[in-house]
């Protein structure tokens, strides 16, 4: 076999390839964190859209009746979510707007808004 090393033998220098693959694991890990926190706060936005929806119904419940609206629509929130309602009384109806703040898990994403209007007539 004129120079060729078997398949268990070591290189004479002793290295091989023992660690490789934990190095490229290791390269490959910060990625594998990304993803998932991506996907983390992809849910993050889906949930905030869906409660500033609640919220804005919720609202605009409390508002065609000629009630606190503000206080329904952050009640109607998770509580660990901040909403905040508008309304505007349109003649027979009124058009509430909330707007909850969506946390951010990324590292210099920033916090941004969902913004969801419910409309309701109004109750005479």
């Amino acid at each position: 076999m004129c120079g060729r090393r078997g398949r268990h033998e070591r290189s004479p220098a002793g290295g091989g390839d023992r660690g490789q693959v934990a190095l490229e694991y290791l390269g490959f890990l910060p990625l594998l964190l990304l993803v998932a926190l991506a996907a983390v706060q992809l849910g993050l936005i889906a949930y905030a859209a869906q409660q500033a929806g609640t919220a804005a119904r919720a609202g605009a419940r409390s508002a065609s009746l000629r009630e606190d609206y503000t206080g329904d629509c952050a009640r109607a929130a998770s509580s660990w979510l901040h909403a905040t309602c508008s309304a505007a009384y349109l003649g027979d109806e009124v058009r509430v707007t909330s707007t909850v703040t969506i946390p951010s898990v990324i590292p210099g994403f920033g916090e941004s808004e969902a913004h969801k209007t419910a409309t309701m007539p109004v109750d005479h």
